[in-house]
């Protein structure tokens, strides 16, 4: 078992001092841990973010496994409980908080309001649009990165990362998503969750301005 002083040196040996600094006394939120979810949160903790909370009311099952970030040993486990499990494998001193909770208009601001950074990953658009109205009408000091369009075979080059408006961030290619004879691969939805990863880790380092 290594030490928290070797795993911090060589996240400073990446990082450098500051940053890693910095990424060590943030948080974040991810709201919804499938194909975009799961693979934000291994990404923000392995870039060494200090507080991830993460959230989701479902269980793995077999059909996520060829996207998401689960092994056949999670089917039937809570996902909220299957992603801690395994990040805590490869980042034993990260500090997870979850909730095993279906996000409504109701509560959604209790869940995520004191987050600074939210990682919208949810799959309906209907869902997507509330989380994305519930922030910004009742969470004044969070700023939220959803995503649309990652389905299909199409060009990686299709995806990117547009602000919308202050504490609006939009990723993927706006076109392609979930429909009937159009496939739901892993690299499509893995790119749009590292948009979403690297633009939280650029607000939470103040690179994005």
């Amino acid at each position: 078992m290594i030490t928290f002083e070797e795993y911090e040196k060589a996240l400073i040996e990446r990082h450098g001092e500051k940053t890693h600094n910095i990424l060590k006394s943030s948080a974040a939120a991810v709201a919804g841990l499938g194909g975009l979810g799961s693979n934000i949160a291994v990404m923000l903790a392995r870039a060494g973010v200090g507080h991830l909370h993460l959230v989701d009311f479902d269980r793995v099952d077999i059909t996520n496994l060829h996207r998401q970030q689960y092994d056949i040993d999670d089917i039937g486990t809570p996902k909220t409980d299957a992603m801690t499990r395994k990040i805590k494998r490869f980042n034993p001193f990260i500090k997870i908080t979850s909730d095993n909770a279906r996000v409504t208009e109701n509560n959604a601001a209790d869940i995520f309001g004191k987050y600074p950074v939210i990682c919208e990953a949810f799959d309906k658009a209907e869902n997507k649009a509330m989380l994305v109205n519930t922030v910004l009408s009742e969470c004044g000091g969070s700023t939220i990165i959803s995503a649309s369009g990652m389905a299909g075979l199409e060009s990686s080059n299709l995806i990117t990362t547009r602000k919308i408006c202050d504490r609006f961030y939009l990723c993927g290619d706006s076109e392609n998503g979930i429909a009937e004879g159009v496939p739901l691969v892993a690299p499509r939805v893995a790119l749009c969750a590292a948009h979403q990863a690297n633009l939280a880790l650029r607000i939470i380092t103040g690179k994005e301005k």
